[in-house]
């Protein structure tokens, strides 16, 4: 393991992991099944379920790992294998860039759950993109996990969004995922969480 691996692999999995259940827990229901997409090591579910005990977090990812922290079911990146509204939320954090078809994948996340809870990036702002593409290396080249670049501008996310009848109840843009001085050039307005459900057929129509 290189020192760069060491690093992010200690200090900043950790601090991030912490920062991403403080902004993350109060978007998710108080109870019932939460469905950790692309959860990896298993530490964000892990978190999560700590800190409510009513919270049941399972994982699901294309590459399940040797050791993780809470239990793990390989899926094809498609089709999430639940059935339909059997869980109380769908969690993708920093998963749908990395998707084959990110817009099939959120939509059958639509179809398991409704209420969906989304942290990834925004492509935005001078030099956004390989900065985004940076970050994406360091932590998942050492895993294997391929890293495409498929990042939306916020005008692309709404338009996926509207695509699919999900209404934004509560957007965070300030996530302080990074210390300073790394934040202004990590944060700076590239990573949003947002809950999201289905809209109802009224507001549809």
């Amino acid at each position: 393991m290189n020192p760069l691996d060491r690093v992010h692999g200690g200090w900043v999995h950790r601090r991030r992991v912490a920062r991403l259940a403080d902004a993350l827990l109060p978007l998710l229901p108080d109870k019932g099944i939460v469905l950790d997409v692309g959860s990896g090591d298993g530490a964000l579910g892990y978190e999560l379920a700590s800190r409510n005990k009513r919270l049941d977090v399972r994982g699901l990812d294309v590459m399940v790992r040797g050791t993780t922290l809470i239990p793990v079911i390989p899926f094809d990146g498609r089709r999430i294998p639940f059935n339909d509204d059997s869980v109380a939320a769908v969690l993708m954090v920093d998963v749908l860039h990395h998707a084959d078809d990110p817009k099939r994948l959120l939509a059958d996340a639509v179809r398991a759950a409704r209420s969906i809870v989304i942290k990834d990036h925004l492509r935005q702002g001078l030099g956004a993109a390989p900065t985004l593409r940076f970050m994406d290396w360091v932590g998942n080249a050492r895993h294997g996990v391929s890293s495409p670049g498929r990042y939306w501008s916020p005008g692309e996310w709404e338009k996926v969004f509207a695509e699919l009848h999900l209404q934004p109840l509560v957007r965070e843009t300030r996530l302080k995922l990074y210390p300073w001085p790394a934040s202004w050039i990590f944060g700076r307005g590239l990573h949003f969480a947002v809950r999201l459900e289905r809209a109802s057929p009224e507001d549809v129509a």
